[in-house]
């Protein structure tokens, strides 16, 4: 099948689901879409033990898509800018500590926990896995998926202030968790891994993103300043989060923090002062559908990747051993920031507990896995990886909202 065939089977699924969903489920829509593609998925693989053909052939389609090259070098970048397009800059700027704090600190805290617990649980289920693979593992789940938060969180009705701090984090922690990740990637592909070489990749990645997304940003803020036609700011906006994404690649920095802070400031300063009412308008609606549409496939993906894993029971039995592993990293990597916070400003009743369950891994930690080296180490990370995503995106996904109302009660 051709680029354009497969690209149309995935918006007809997304559609066809979209549809079944709203009808008969009524799920949050981007729940729905991946719960049904993972029963869709699992049939086919029923199928498949009994002789049909059908498993293969998915497969084969799905090896033609690449998820991670997708996601990574595709999706993200409109994902990420139309996040951050209608986030508050005020909002991110009076809860700027904490979230600093979770998205470095507290990344880090957990990306040791996840690694070191894993490290010395996997053994005790006949499996081995190298010590550095371990921590790679923990770089890759700990970072909570900006995508799946804002889609979850827009119906969680969780207070103001910490939805701007689970949502903030998730947009910042993907460059702190990118360079992690490069870094002990680096260790186990052979080469020399220092303090150095680390702090260099990090300002390399998370500043030049940075810097590369506020200087397009300001262009295109100049360029929709002067002129007052939604056609063309709306084109301008586009090739703003095009163009600061595929920059940053080229240059070797943050694509994801580039896209992040160009839609900060163009959600803000541009929207405020180079945008007249009827562009603001069509901006939001324009950016809205395309939010919806590419969510939709992704999370269609993210349900029929089960398809490309392996389905070893003792990788499953890892898989479901690491979800409340990860939640409880997750939650020491909470408590130790707003612990040490709350010494000089207060929290929204709950506010660890809500946190740690709404920091919810999605596709973002799927593809860093499918980037891994081809191999045992891969295969296993990867089913355990789609074991915590699937608990994290459906269980956590759903119950967010009573738990947040249940903690707004009390």
């Amino acid at each position: 099948m051709s680029l354009f065939e497969i690209s149309a089977l995935l918006v007809s699924l997304s559609a066809l689901f979209s549809y079944i969903n709203h009808r008969w489920i009524r799920l949050p829509t981007t729940i729905g879409l991946m719960v049904i593609a993972l029963g869709m998925s699992l049939v086919l693989v029923v199928l498949g033990e009994f002789g049909f053909g059908l498993e293969q052939q998915a497969e084969e389609i799905l090896a033609r898509v690449e998820f991670d090259d997708a996601l990574l070098h595709g999706m993200l970048g409109f994902l990420l800018f139309a996040g951050a397009l209608h986030v508050e800059l005020n909002d991110l700027a009076r809860e700027k500590w904490i979230i600093a704090a979770l998205a470095s600190v507290g990344l880090l805290i957990s990306t040791l926990l996840v690694g070191g617990i894993a490290w010395g649980v996997l053994p005790l289920l006949g499996l081995e896995l190298p010590f550095v693979y371990c921590l790679l593992f923990g770089a890759l789940i700990s970072p909570t998926d900006p995508i799946a938060v804002l889609g979850i969180l827009k119906t969680a009705g969780a207070p103001r202030s910490l939805e701007t701090k689970i949502v903030g984090e998730s947009l910042f922690n993907d460059g702190v968790a990118v360079v992690l990740f490069l870094a002990l990637l680096e260790a186990v592909t052979g080469h020399d891994t220092t303090v150095g070489s680390v702090i260099r990749l990090f300002t390399q990645e998370a500043v030049g993103g940075g810097v590369v997304g506020l200087g397009c940003g300001m262009l295109a803020y100049r360029l929709i300043r002067d002129v007052d036609s939604y056609e063309v700011e709306i084109l301008i906006t586009l090739a703003l989060a095009m163009g600061s994404y595929a920059l940053a690649g080229a240059l070797h920095a943050s694509g994801p923090i580039a896209a992040v802070m160009a839609g900060l400031l163009m959600g803000n300063q541009g929207r405020q002062f180079a945008m007249s009412t009827k562009t603001r308008e069509h901006v939001d609606t324009f950016w809205e559908l395309v939010d919806e549409l590419l969510n939709a496939v992704l999370f269609v993906l993210i349900g029929l990747e089960v398809l490309i894993i392996t389905l070893r029971v003792e990788y499953v039995l890892a898989g479901l051993i690491a979800i409340p592993l990860v939640l409880l990293s997750r939650l020491v990597s909470v408590s130790v920031p707003v612990a040490a916070l709350r010494l000089r400003r207060t929290f929204s009743p709950g506010a660890i507990r809500i946190m740690t369950w709404g920091g919810i891994r999605g596709g973002i930690s799927v593809a860093l896995a499918l980037s891994l080296p081809a191999g045992a180490p891969r295969e296993m990370i990867l089913t355990i990886t789609y074991c915590v995503v699937a608990f994290s995106i459906v269980v956590q996904g759903l119950t967010l909202e009573r738990l947040v109302r249940n903690s707004s009660a009390t």
